[in-house]
């Protein structure tokens, strides 16, 4: 077969086109209005009839449990003789062998009954062989209207009970609806093959190539794009349209692909960050609850599970740091200061941990007036310097900053370990630890550095690292300078109005 032969039965002249798009309009709304027509038909007649049910066979009970307490069979039939009168049901009593009563509305009408023998009706068949001893039926009574009969079985005292009752309103109603949903199901059809014919007229082969390619992007190739030859202004709008659209699914499925990855990843570092201590704190109190155990190893466990319990403290409260800076952007409060003026505060807080590792800390630097969140540019600082004196066994850590261009560039260097080059990607993602076991020896949660991260992200800044395994480690990152770091003049003027 010829390569035209076969574009035209796939692509077929503009009069099969308008054909083949009516019918296709007419199978998606007829599936529409079939599944809406089988829902009111099936499903939820269904449900109305099984809801009736329900009530019917609670009803049962309830009047069984009347007329077995009832001293005598007469006062149980004069019972359910006022029970019938009462409620509008038919109410029959039987034992498995022989009818007690029979009596009802329904009953009443002709003075007897049903013409089926009572043990042969279907419901009173169910119930005897049932293994729940209850049996439903739905037939026309003797009046002639439609009614739900259940049969209710009683093996402890061998009392069998029918109860009938007309069908419920609502699924008369469900009836009616039915009958009109037929007639609107047929007028929804007409009115889609007609409206199908009318757009038909307008669509040209554009249409076809932008399907084509559609269905292309639909099956996975999202790197494919819809071109179309037509002067049609809509149909150019589309095709643009539709291309931007699978970029943006390509962009958003790779993003979800990676944040479930992070995801993932976190969970598993959250378990495991939370079930160390949490099994080092009950293996401490197990120790404690020793009566035999030395005063001395009793206060060394009770501080061990103290500081475990500081840890799990501070791995929680770094998690809703993380969560705030994440999804509040009021956090931060940008202000003009002074950076030398934090950077010595922090550097006075710090010195005796250096010294009792013997290193020496230098911060001494220039004032120079930053436009930043002074507390969280605390929290920065403090982290990064922190770590440098923790991971650093001797030399030096310096914090130092300067005018870079229309910012305040700071670093904070160390001669310490270094990271080594296949951790530097990483190190600011939450938990991951370049040395595990030595990070939670130190105290750390694994998420300083994350904490870091997001905090400049927040202040538009983004924070850099470089370093060499066993020489040291450069931190840096820019603030903006504030509006009043123009001159010494401004500065002093800035100084005054603060103070």
């Amino acid at each position: 077969m010829r390569w035209r032969n076969v574009r035209e039965l796939l692509y077929p002249r503009r009069a099969s086109t308008q054909t083949w798009m009516m019918l296709t309009f007419a199978l998606f709304v007829g599936l529409a209005v079939v599944g809406v027509g089988l829902y009111s038909f099936l499903i939820l007649r269904g449900q109305v009839r099984d809801a009736a049910r329900q009530t019917l066979r609670e009803e049962a009970e309830r009047f069984a449990v009347q007329l077995e307490a009832e001293p005598d069979r007469t006062a149980m039939l004069d019972l359910g003789q006022q029970i019938a009168r009462l409620t509008q049901i038919d109410v029959a009593l039987a034992t498995r062998d022989r009818v007690i009563g029979d009596f009802g509305p329904s009953t009443e009408a002709d003075g007897l009954g049903e013409a089926t023998p009572f043990f042969e009706r279907e419901e009173v068949v169910e119930a005897l062989a049932a293994a729940d001893d209850v049996g439903f039926a739905e037939r026309r009574g003797p009046d002639g209207g439609a009614r739900l009969y259940l049969a209710l079985y009683r093996p402890q005292t061998g009392l069998l009970i029918r109860l009938g009752e007309p069908v419920p309103q609502l699924l008369r109603a469900i009836q009616s609806l039915q009958a009109a949903l037929t007639i609107g199901m047929a007028l929804a059809l007409l009115t889609a093959l007609i409206g199908a014919w009318l757009a038909a007229r307008q669509v040209t082969r554009p249409l076809v190539a932008i399907t084509r390619s559609a269905q292309q992007i639909n099956e996975g190739d999202l790197d494919g794009r819809i071109s179309v030859k037509t002067r049609a202004a809509e149909f150019q709008d589309l095709a643009r349209s539709l291309n931007h659209m699978a970029g943006r699914f390509r962009a958003d499925i790779h993003e979800l692909q990676r944040m479930q990855r992070v995801q993932n990843e976190f969970i598993g570092n959250v378990s495991h960050e939370v079930k160390n201590p949490i099994f080092a704190v009950f293996g401490y109190l197990e120790a404690l609850a020793s009566e035999s155990l030395p005063a001395e190893q009793r206060k060394r466990y009770a501080q061990k599970g103290l500081a475990n319990l500081q840890r799990l403290n501070t791995l929680f409260s770094d998690l809703i740091e993380i969560a705030k800076l994440e999804y509040r952007e009021d956090q931060i409060r940008p202000t003009a200061f002074d950076l030398q003026d934090l950077i010595g505060e922090i550097g006075e807080m710090l010195d005796p941990k250096a010294e009792a590792k013997g290193l020496e800390l230098t911060y001494d630097n220039d004032a120079l007036w930053v436009e930043a969140d002074r507390n969280r540019i605390r929290q920065v600082l403090t982290n990064l310097i922190d770590n440098a004196i923790a991971y650093s066994d001797e030399g030096t850590v310096k914090c130092r900053m300067r005018r870079h261009l229309d910012k305040a560039r700071v670093e904070v260097v160390d001669t310490g370990r270094g990271i080594p080059e296949d951790h530097l990607d990483r190190i600011f993602e939450r938990f991951y630890r370049v040395d595990a076991a030595r990070s939670r020896k130190e105290g750390g949660t694994g998420l300083g550095l994350a904490i870091v991260k997001q905090i400049l992200e927040a202040h538009g800044s983004t924070i850099h690292v470089e370093s060499t395994k066993g020489r040291g480690t450069r931190f840096w990152f820019e603030l903006p300078l504030a509006e009043t770091a123009g001159g010494d003049g401004a500065v002093t003027q800035a100084k005054t109005e603060t103070a």
